[in-house]
């Protein structure tokens, strides 16, 4: 579990992290800052908090991922590889064979996590494809931070993937509303993780999604 004090520090600093692997998000975070200055990866307003809004958001997730079940994590949207070169790379000294994939529209940003694969040598595979238009996909967990609404990833996961076995994403502020609207029309099991980045905000792991018939 990562302590939430740790958040307030300026250099990034987790628990039970080698050196090695806190230099390697350190490099990672600078890449993003070198890089946003020809591509937008994340908004300027957030660079100097990158530690704090982004690169912890993203490693808090590592509760869910760390798991004996998992090898395989697809990044929907992924945009700079938030969260999941971030767990890629905490990922690398836990577990051998660990593998991503990334699903990623932009040119620019396809290949700015190619790179990054290749620079932290992450067994992964980047796709510059719209994740609407790919059928009958494998993985363990679908995973995504600010790419699309709830009720959208569910229809993603059930109609673009042939198997899955969980859903890792972030939920804001009205969070609660919407797992009671979208209830209504799917069934699921879910475990509940209050963010360490934002009051207002939660992760969460959706299991056994089914939608109810109409």
């Amino acid at each position: 579990m990562i302590d939430s004090k740790i958040i307030k520090k300026d250099k990034i600093s987790l628990p039970n992290v080698s050196r090695e692997t806190l230099m390697e998000l350190e490099d990672y975070t600078q890449s993003i800052l070198n890089t946003n200055r020809e591509i937008n990866l994340i908004s300027s307003s957030t660079e100097k908090s990158i530690n704090s809004r982004h690169i912890y958001d993203s490693a808090q997730t590592i509760d869910f991922i760390d798991k004996n079940d998992i090898k395989v994590c697809t990044d929907l949207g992924s945009g700079a590889g938030l969260p999941s070169i971030v767990l890629g790379i905490l990922m690398k000294p836990k577990k051998r064979g660990f593998k991503l994939i990334f699903y990623e529209k932009s040119y620019h940003k396809s290949n700015f996590l190619k790179e990054m694969a290749k620079k932290f040598k992450l067994e992964a595979k980047i796709y510059q494809k719209n994740i609407f238009e790919q059928k009958n996909l494998v993985t363990d967990v679908i995973i995504c931070r600010a790419f699309k609404p709830l009720p959208v990833i569910f229809d993603i996961a059930t109609k673009n993937f042939k198997n899955f076995k969980y859903i890792v994403m972030y939920l804001g502020k009205s969070g609660k509303k919407i797992l009671e609207d979208v209830s209504k029309k799917w069934r699921f099991d879910i475990e509940e993780m209050k963010s360490l980045t934002s009051e207002n905000s939660s992760v969460v792991k959706i299991s056994n999604l089914k939608k109810k018939y109409e």
